[in-house]
C-alpha cells in the first residue's frame, strides 16, 4: 500500500506534537494544557486514520475481485471495523 505525501507530512506533525507534548510534561506544564495538546493529537491521530482507510478503500475494493476473485464486501467491513476501533 502507498501512503500519499499528504499522509507522511500529517504523521510527521503528529509525532512533532507528541514529542512537545514530552517536553511539556518534562518541563512540569500545567494538567490542563497536556491533555488539551493530547486531545488534539487524539484528533489528528483519528483524521488521519479516516484518511488512510478512505483513500485506500476505493483501490482495495476495485482490485478486490482481480486478487483471487475476492469479495469487496469483506474488504468495506474491514474498512469500517477500523474506523471504529479507532473510536
Amino acid at each position: 500500500m502507498e501512503y500519499s505525501p499528504q499522509v507522511r507530512n500529517r504523521m510527521k506533525r503528529i509525532e512533532g506534537q507528541v514529542r512537545g507534548i514530552v517536553r511539556m510534561m518534562e518541563e512540569g506544564k500545567d494538567c490542563k494544557d497536556v491533555v488539551t495538546q493530547m486531545s488534539a493529537v487524539r484528533t489528528a491521530m483519528d483524521r488521519t486514520m479516516g484518511l488512510v482507510v478512505s483513500s485506500n478503500l476505493v483501490e482495495c475494493v476495485l482490485h478486490a475481485e482481480e486478487r483471487d476473485g475476492e469479495d469487496p464486501k469483506a474488504y468495506i467491513e474491514e474498512a469500517v471495523n477500523l474506523l471504529v476501533k479507532s473510536r
